[in-house]
């Protein structure tokens, strides 16, 4: 699939080891129970899912979680009910906003990031479009700019 920006293509294709889902790789020591306790400690604590998957892989030698848990690490989230008012992938469009609209009240004449933050805002409007129909954001949903810096000023 062509990269939206840009006229690369990228790489698309899974690299991970095919292992039957539920099966534990050798060496793990650590039970399903006790992985989704870590995950969720972990959610508590207010990490990234990104961040809890990279995590359990390097401290505690889980390789691929879903793989051992046959289920995605989001929905382990999901189901303790640990999940933000935001999906991660919209948040991290949303920091990377708010820290452009900073850097350009500084900085008037800078064009290429100027250029940055009119495409990241436009991916942030499609993502809302896309939640609102699947019903992951309130359908009366808007991003505003400084109702969402005052959000990811508080987290």
């Amino acid at each position: 699939m062509a990269r939206m920006h840009t006229g690369k293509h990228g790489k698309s294709k899974s690299r991970k080891p095919a292992v039957e889902m539920g099966t534990l790789p050798e060496g793990l020591k650590l039970s399903s129970d006790e992985i989704k306790g870590i995950i969720n400690d972990y959610a508590k604590k207010g990490m990234p899912h990104a961040l809890i998957g990279q995590k359990l892989k390097e401290e505690h030698g889980v390789p691929y979680i879903r793989q051992v848990l046959g289920t995605r690490l989001s929905n382990i989230i999901k189901e303790s009910k640990l999940e933000g008012a935001f999906p991660q992938d919209m948040l991290g469009l949303m920091r990377k906003a708010v820290v452009l609209r900073r850097h350009l009240q500084k900085n008037h004449g800078d064009q290429h990031n100027r250029m940055s933050l009119i495409r990241t805002e436009a991916k942030i409007w499609r993502l809302s479009k896309y939640y609102k129909k699947e019903g992951v954001l309130p359908i009366d949903w808007k991003y505003d700019p400084e109702k969402i810096a005052l959000i990811i000023k508080g987290s």
